[in-house]
């Protein structure tokens, strides 16, 4: 009975290692093709040359070009190729159970200029190979869907939390997060206006809040109060009758008034000098 022999754990894991090393080879020799000549111009030779894979091995990993586009948007939206959505990673979780909406909302605004800024000349790829290739217009618009629908959470918890404004609909919410944390304002506002993402990060996150949070409380207008002193502690005067004043009181009335005669002074009057 002929014995057969499996391949090695230690033999599996070079070869795991190899296959993603040349996917990232040859992903990252599409992207820089891509900007250069355009989707439409980059062949998978090109691409091959550029990555030193074979040709076979290059349609062996992504089957076709579109494949290879799908894998250069997948790995800069998720910063790895991990195949774990964005919402379901740890940072994400974490942020969708934040009880504060502001640190939620500052959270997620820095999860999108992250993914912006990843994926700032990649959207511009797939955009224009949108406008020519039917295939990759669905792709782009199941990127859309995705982004739809991470964004819909965030809506839906601040809505479930009661964090948001007065008035302000669940879908309205989800349609200003949207318009905020599209790439295209990424690109005008970071590209185009000269805007550092550190910058870009601060204002998103303070204009969500903004738009989509209840206003604090206003103060009350007018002076504030005073603040109280402390009454100063005086000491009481004694109420019980000073000896030597009542003395002094009774002499002076037993001295003679002008034109009268000095009237003895009462038993009752006097005090005992003991």
């Amino acid at each position: 009975m002929a014995i057969v022999k499996g391949r090695r754990p230690h033999e599996d894991q070079r070869g795991q290692a190899r296959t993603r090393l040349a996917r990232r080879a040859v992903v990252e020799a599409a992207r820089a093709l891509f900007l250069e000549r355009g989707y439409a111009a980059t062949t998978i030779d090109a691409i091959s040359d550029r990555s030193d894979v074979p040709p076979a091995t290059v349609y062996r990993l992504f089957s076709s070009k579109l494949g290879i586009l799908k894998a250069l948007g997948d790995l800069s939206i998720a910063g790895d190729d991990e195949a774990i959505p964005v919402q379901d990673r740890p940072h994400a979780v974490a942020l969708f159970a934040e009880p504060d909406p502001r640190k939620q909302l500052a959270g997620f605004a820095g999860i999108n200029v992250a993914i912006n800024t990843r994926t700032e000349h990649v959207y511009r790829i797939l955009v224009g190979a949108a406008a020519s290739d039917p295939e990759a217009a669905a792709l782009l618009a199941g990127y859309h869907r995705q982004r739809d629908q991470g964004q819909g959470q965030i809506a839906r918890a601040l809505a479930r939390a009661g964090a948001l404004r007065p008035g302000l609909r669940e879908r309205d919410a989800a349609d200003i997060i949207h318009a905020l944390m599209s790439p295209d304002l990424y690109r005008l506002l970071a590209t185009e206006r000269g805007w550092a993402p550190e910058r870009y990060e601060r204002w998103l996150a303070a204009t969500l809040v903004n738009q989509l949070h209840p206003p604090p409380p206003r103060e009350t207008p007018g002076r504030p109060p005073l603040p109280q002193r402390r009454a100063t502690q005086h000491p009481q005067p004694d109420s019980r009758p000073n000896r030597e004043v009542l003395h002094t009181a009774i002499r002076r009335r037993n001295q003679p008034q002008h034109g009268h005669a000095e009237r003895p002074v009462p038993a009752a009057a006097r005090l005992d000098q003991t």
